[in-house]
């Protein structure tokens, strides 16, 4: 088979794998039809985020994937079974065209349902989870979200959903903050040129949201979040560290607002994988829009370029999908 690998840190590439075989009670077989690409990949490819023990292997770090069962040693998953494959980030292989995985790691697919719009309940379960933690809210008020890409403008969905009365979503690309718009964001902010800091307060007469969500990844945007805070407010960080060890956080102005900080994570080993199979419903009945997602498409053997385009920031797209096959 062909699969993607990162033979050492800071390359990805192309190759030829053996077919990997069910061996041991759990085990599938999956053939891909397709998966995306995450912030994290890029992370694990040119940051050093990489497990060790998984370079070189077929399809790493692909976590994101949607195939069909054609091998199988559960009797909850037989052959012909389509699934969401959604291995933790660590042991990914979404990126091949067939993946070793066990049935706690997959979620059963509607059979009506269009596999690359039920992909991305991947990425909208991970939000989905990650809210339910920063939770619960009162209904009203204000939040705030810091990066539009794709797991910003679910959290921006929920927001509205959950019924917050203003939601100022930041971004630096400005195709992505014409989508937030369209998803109900009441203020858009164009960062650098622009300050989240400076609209919300604008927004809550100099109180703070009393939600602010970090989905882009960096220090100096969880240092906003906590400034644009409000007193005994909620920050929920959700982007991936920009490194390993120590990092610097506004402490006093935390403590003194007596700040909630909820880090994100750990929907994977969630038992029952529940805001997964929400997510998937929640998709395939029309309650959360993924459409905007549906962006450019690479082949696998495109990935390498389309892992460029990603660490871009996707030139503007949201999200970057592989087609691994018929979909």
């Amino acid at each position: 088979m062909r699969a993607a690998f990162v033979p050492e840190p800071g390359r990805i590439e192309v190759g030829d794998f053996p077919v990997p075989v069910a061996g041991a009670p759990g085990e599938l077989v999956v053939r891909m039809e397709r998966a995306s690409i995450c912030g994290s990949d890029v992370h694990t490819v040119f940051h050093g985020f990489h497990n060790a023990p998984r370079l070189g292997a077929p399809g790493y770090p692909g976590h994101e994937g949607v195939g069909v069962v054609v091998e199988s040693r559960s009797a909850r998953f037989p052959a012909g079974v389509r699934v969401l494959t959604v291995p933790p980030g660590t042991d990914g292989g979404c990126f091949a065209e067939y993946q070793l995985i066990d049935d706690e790691h997959v979620v059963p697919l509607p059979g009506d349902g269009d596999p690359a719009r039920l992909l991305m309940a991947q990425q909208y379960g991970t939000t989905l989870y990650s809210m339910r933690m920063f939770g619960p809210f009162p209904g009203t008020g204000t939040a705030a979200i810091i990066g539009a890409g794709s797991a910003g403008l679910f959290f921006l969905q929920q927001a509205v959903r959950l019924g917050f009365e203003h939601v100022v979503v930041s971004d630096l690309n400005a195709q992505r903050l014409a989508v937030a718009g369209g998803l109900g964001a009441g203020t858009l902010v164009h960062a650098p040129g622009e300050s989240l800091v400076d609209a919300v307060m604008d927004v809550t007469g100099g109180l703070g949201a009393d939600l602010v969500i970090e989905a882009a990844g960096y220090d100096a945007l969880r240092a906003d979040a906590i400034a644009a805070v409000a007193v005994r407010g909620t920050a929920g960080f959700f982007g991936f560290p920009e490194r390993y060890g120590m990092a610097q956080v506004p402490m006093f102005e935390a403590f003194r607002k007596i700040v909630r900080i909820q880090w994100a994570g750990g929907t994977q080993s969630e038992p029952g994988l529940v805001a997964f199979r929400d997510a998937v419903q929640d998709i395939h009945e029309g309650r959360i829009e993924v459409d905007y997602c549906l962006g450019p498409v690479h082949s696998l053997d495109d990935v390498p370029a389309a892992m460029e385009i990603a660490r871009d920031q996707g030139n503007g797209a949201v999200k970057l999908s592989v087609a691994l096959g018929a979909v």
